[in-house]
């Protein structure tokens, strides 16, 4: 997915790069201006306009992206809540609208829906679907292959896959873990991450001979098709 993001929060690009993973490419604009020049010269599959920009209101950025014949999928981000600004907004253009604070999963929810809607749905899975070996992950449809076969995944094991595939290559502590798979204020434990990993093995890597979930001890887990 290219995603182009029109917000000068840095602390929220950075992390939106960490939840979509390699298999996302952010270009960011801390301007209104260079928002709107960048989406008339690049196309991305989606739009983060945020209301709160230094130069130009978001609402000016929306109707100059539109009215140049950009129909890309626009998502706005704000603080304002009031229901004659959102009214407003879908009115110059954006396909969605979300209320700050919020949660960068919720986020990249919304953004999944948006390429549904906005693509066939073949088209989106081929934008967001993750591959790593012989293994694929399509969000969109929630539907898991490896070798060509279908692997039925519980939704948890479904979420801690996708989050592992999303930072593939990397050490995944049991904490970040529950942080990005689980809701907030979860009491979850330490061994429910390491039964959900356990399961994960039993259905994604034993019946294929080759581990792709690793083990970093005493740190966490990392899935890599790397030997």
């Amino acid at each position: 997915m290219k995603l182009l993001c029109i917000e000068d929060n840095d602390e929220l690009i950075a992390s939106l790069r960490h939840f979509l993973g390699h298999n996302s490419t952010i270009e960011s604009a801390g301007t209104g201006k260079e928002g709107i020049d960048l989406a008339a010269r690049n196309p991305y599959d989606a739009i983060v306009l945020d209301l709160g920009l230094p130069d130009i209101p978001g609402q000016e950025v929306c109707t100059s992206i539109r009215e140049t014949g950009i129909n890309t999928p626009m998502l706005v981000l704000s603080a304002v809540k009031e229901p004659n600004t959102k009214v407003s907004l879908l009115e110059a253009g954006a396909d969605d609208y979300m209320t700050k604070p919020f949660a960068v999963a919720e986020l990249r929810a919304r953004l999944l829906a948006l390429l549904r809607r906005g693509n066939s749905k073949s088209d989106a899975s081929k934008l967001c679907t993750l591959r790593i070996g012989d293994l694929t992950l399509d969000p969109i449809s929630r539907r898991v292959e490896r070798s060509g076969q279908t692997i039925k995944l519980r939704r948890k094991e479904f979420d801690i896959l996708e989050y592992m595939m999303l930072n593939h290559d990397k050490i995944l502590t049991r904490f970040m873990i529950m942080e990005n798979v689980w809701e907030a204020g979860s009491s979850s434990w330490d061994s429910t991450v390491n039964v959900h990993i356990k399961h994960l093995r039993d259905k994604v890597d034993r019946p294929f001979g080759h581990k792709l979930i690793k083990t970093a001890y005493g740190l966490g887990y990392t899935i890599s098709d790397k030997m």
